[in-house]
């Protein structure tokens, strides 16, 4: 039990002890000093009278039973009440805490003993002790009832409930004295039962508790990463328990094995559980969507060791990136712009970090090839704001990656994200190529447009960086001289004019896609005069 439960149960009752004994003390000696037969108050208070006792004794055995009647009917009400919201298993957790246990069994007891104690005084035996320890426990039942009513609320609490089931699922896999197969059904059950609070919580709008429980799961496989390679090796083993599993009864065979060989069945689990959440979050709760990106970032930048000084987890890695890929995928199918929009930012983030972390920036330009198909496939669909972010994310790619290169970053790491942000634009259906199926001429513009900006205030980056860069914004030169005119004209127009780096909205990058600094704008003007033979200039 924690320091705040134990509060939360024991001080109303020391407080309501005192007040007890102070009220029922006080007119006592009142009566005592003015209406006494001279006996002293010790012998006047604990003088036992057979016919008076007989009854009292009935009377406090009914009591006690109406308090434990009292107390299972709420109890009962409650922890339903709280399983219909959040889990079924509330019921299993609640009976396994022991002060739950401890509380019920001591009403029980102090039930059974007022029965008894009532029926054996006797006209020639008055069992003084028994009768004495029987009003104790009858006291100490009706003090216990209001603070424990107390304890359960708080025991029900979402966030205790969250992470008590955290706790046990971390301490069953990283724990060693047990049979594993017995570990692996704990953190299995504990896995589930914080996507079951996720889920009714997204089902209910209920965003706190959703966002709770996502971050137990988050904090749960972070925890486990952390610690992960000093496991033995018969935790990876997929065992019965784990085969019979919904999430692992459904793989073909070869991928049981693979995820046996690579290591990262729990890990698999965690994402799965991330994976359902969000598709019953997508489109009614976009935050909840959000904060799955973000954790599963976290997720990613913990198995790359990021600031742990440890190596990093390749097969998590990859995971972690496929699961992007699926949300990715999920969110474009059901057309929902601005969570793309949350999601590529949060993917462009753990290939930053991979490009920070020696060994891993290779990452970088598998992300970035990924960009470039989503990117693709959203202008496929017609919504090109998703294909525009996912210019600007990979020029930002390029960006860490040009500038990490002197930190150890390949020059083919940093090829190659160029390489997908300038094949990333959709063919222009004005010089002969055609759009994506039913597209509109002005829609595919707009995207076209999107992409060259992107391309363009690159090129920028790369004049400003000095000698090492100018090849670089060669290439983009390269593939943008066969634009039309008017449209390069109106990029370099707009790109120039924008003058505030905040955004007029509030959104969670807090950066306006087209600001340039004012070093990067004279670039601008360098960059527009190599299209001299199309009578283009900045400013024109």
């Amino acid at each position: 039990m924690t320091r705040s439960a134990t509060r939360t149960l024991w001080f109303p009752l020391i407080l309501l002890l005192g007040i007890s004994t102070t009220v029922f003390l006080g007119f006592y000696i009142f009566d005592w000093i003015s209406f006494g037969d001279g006996r002293s108050l010790w012998s006047t208070l604990f003088h036992f009278d057979i016919d008076t006792l007989q009854n009292a004794l009935g009377n406090m055995a009914q009591v006690v039973a109406a308090v434990l009647g009292i107390v299972i009917t709420v109890v009962s009400i409650v922890v339903q009440l709280a399983a219909t919201r959040y889990t079924p298993r509330i019921a299993d957790l609640f009976f396994r805490d022991n002060t739950n246990l401890g509380v019920l069994g001591f009403f029980v007891v102090a039930c059974i003993n007022a029965v008894w104690v009532s029926v054996s005084v006797g006209k020639s035996f008055i069992p003084q002790a028994s009768i004495i320890s029987t009003m104790v426990l009858v006291t100490a039942s009706l003090l216990l009832m209001v603070p424990y009513f107390a304890y359960v609320f708080a025991f029900l609490d979402p966030e205790r409930v969250v992470g008590r089931i955290q706790a046990q699922a971390v301490s069953a896999a990283l724990e060693s004295k047990s049979e594993v197969e017995s570990r692996q059904r704990s953190v299995l059950t504990g896995v589930e039962q914080l996507a079951d609070v996720a889920i009714n919580a997204v089902s209910q709008k209920d965003k706190a508790i959703a966002s709770g429980s996502i971050d137990a799961l988050k904090d749960l496989l972070v925890q486990y990463l952390e610690r992960k390679k000093t496991l033995d090796a018969e935790w990876f083993h997929i065992g019965r328990s784990l085969r019979a599993n919904p999430d692992f009864v459904a793989l073909a065979p070869e991928s049981t094995a693979d995820l046996i060989e690579r290591r990262i069945w729990l890990e698999w689990k965690v994402l799965r559980q991330f994976q359902s959440i969000y598709n019953e979050s997508l489109g009614s709760m976009p935050d909840v969507s959000q904060l799955i990106a973000i954790d599963t970032r976290y997720v990613g930048e913990s198995a790359l060791g990021t600031g742990a000084g440890r190596g990093a987890d390749d097969q998590a890695i990859a995971l972690t990136i496929k699961f992007f890929n699926t949300y990715l995928r999920a969110t474009i199918n059901a057309r929902e712009v601005r969570t793309a929009y949350n999601v590529l930012n949060q993917y462009r983030q753990l290939a930053e970090s991979a490009l920070g972390t020696p060994g891993c920036a290779a990452i970088a330009s598998g992300v970035a090839t990924h960009f470039r198909y989503y990117g693709q496939l959203a202008h496929s669909m017609n919504l090109g704001f998703v294909t525009e972010t996912a210019a600007y994310d990979l020029a930002t790619l390029c960006e860490r990656a040009f500038v990490g290169s002197a930190a150890g970053v390949s020059a083919d790491v940093h090829g190659a994200i160029l390489k997908a942000l300038l094949e990333l634009d959709p063919q222009d259906p004005v010089a002969g190529s055609a759009a994506a199926a039913g597209s509109k001429p002005e829609m595919h513009e707009d995207i076209l447009r999107g992409v060259r900006k992107a391309q363009v205030r690159l090129a920028t980056f790369y004049l400003n960086a000095g000698p090492a860069g100018a090849p670089y914004a060669q290439t983009i030169f390269r593939d943008m001289v066969n634009e039309r005119p008017e449209r390069l004209r109106s990029i370099f127009r707009e790109l120039e004019q924008v003058e505030s780096k905040d955004f007029w909205e509030v959104i969670d990058r807090g950066t306006n896609f087209d600001y340039l600094e004012e070093d990067r704008k004279a670039q601008l003007h360098v960059f527009s005069s190599w299209f001299q033979s199309l009578n283009i200039v900045a400013g024109a």
